[in-house]
């Protein structure tokens, strides 16, 4: 049985798990059931977990784009931080400490500012952001839970995951949703901040088999996972129009670059400093060893693969609903 928490919204916003209510196993059946609640509302998670009763917990809940959260700060810090801190305090207030397993989805945005390359788990933390900064009370209130009360609780480092069903602000969706438009007409050129920031990119599902594994294990670490590869905003950029048949050229220089198509001449990508962070993290790159020798996993998409797939889904989308 899976138990899932969703806050109240006039609109529908479970979309990306439209997927599991045509599937009679998961949804006819009763085995997914899904609970009003917020991460800001400590008396229903009481409630739920309460109610549920359940065996793992695994914390996705968080405004989790970077950029915004210099805008959302406090609201940020609200649900990223003392949302876990209230997850952890509703386990300890319903008597499920030696019962639960808890997982607190962390990030590679603690490590920000890098003190070195790789990042691992004895890394120094760094954040840049009031999302990282966030994260790091989480990090850190996981680590006192599990040490001061004996909870297993565990900390996924997870570096950037990516599928067909990310957020359409975050970038690698931005790209692959107007590459897909342009491929089919629909756009002509649309904007993008620090080409060059490079990140350790992989694929959601397998980084989601990772957290699983987390707590199957017989005691609680936190684990680094990644795929060890990096490669730059500019060159998601290039693999995703090659896969439609366009190669890109980059002239011009900082906020002034375009990306043009070689085969049209026509201009595809532009720079706009609105999409900068006012404190930019440059480079990530993530060393999984520790996760590879002791959970035996490792990435099994990789990043061609990755961006074909969401190039392939956003242009079946776009075909289907161009207002999407």
């Amino acid at each position: 049985q899976v138990h899932g928490i969703v806050r109240r919204s006039s609109s529908f916003n479970t979309g990306r798990i439209e997927h599991l209510y045509k599937n009679p196993q998961a949804h006819i059946e009763g085995n997914m059931k899904l609970h009003y609640g917020d991460l800001t509302d400590s008396t229903c998670l009481v409630k739920i977990i309460n109610e549920v009763k359940p065996t793992e917990i695994y914390n996705l809940g968080a405004q989790s784009h970077v950029k915004i959260s210099f805008d959302l700060a406090e609201y940020t810090a609200d649900v990223d931080g003392v949302g876990t801190l209230r997850l952890l305090d509703a386990i300890k207030t319903c008597g499920l400490i030696n019962s639960v397993k808890f997982y607190q989805a962390s990030t590679s945005e603690l490590f920000g500012k890098v003190q070195e390359i790789p990042q691992k788990e004895t890394t120094p933390f760094y954040p840049r952001s009031p999302y990282g900064a966030a994260k790091l009370y989480a990090y850190w209130i996981v680590v006192n839970f599990r040490e001061a009360y004996n909870l297993f609780a565990v900390n996924g480092i997870l570096f950037n995951h990516e599928s067909p069903r990310r957020g359409a602000n975050f970038v690698t969706r931005k790209i692959s949703r107007s590459v897909a438009k342009i491929h089919l007409g629909q756009l002509d050129c649309f904007s993008l901040g620090n080409l060059d920031a490079k990140r350790d990119w992989g694929h959601a599902k397998d980084y989601v088999e990772a957290m699983w594994l987390m707590l199957q294990t017989d005691e609680p670490e936190d684990f680094v996972i990644a795929t060890g590869e990096v490669h730059s905003v500019r060159e998601f950029v290039e693999k995703s129009f090659k896969h439609i048949g366009k190669t890109i050229v980059w002239e011009g220089k900082n906020e002034n670059e375009v990306g043009r198509c070689k085969e049209t001449g026509k201009i595809h990508v532009t720079v706009n400093h609105k999409y900068y962070r006012p404190t930019e993290v440059d480079f990530l790159q993530g060393d999984c060893t520790k996760a590879r020798q002791k959970l035996n996993w490792k990435p099994r998409v990789t990043f061609d693969e990755l961006v074909r797939e969401m190039v392939d889904a956003d242009v079946e989308l776009m075909r289907n609903n161009p207002n999407a």
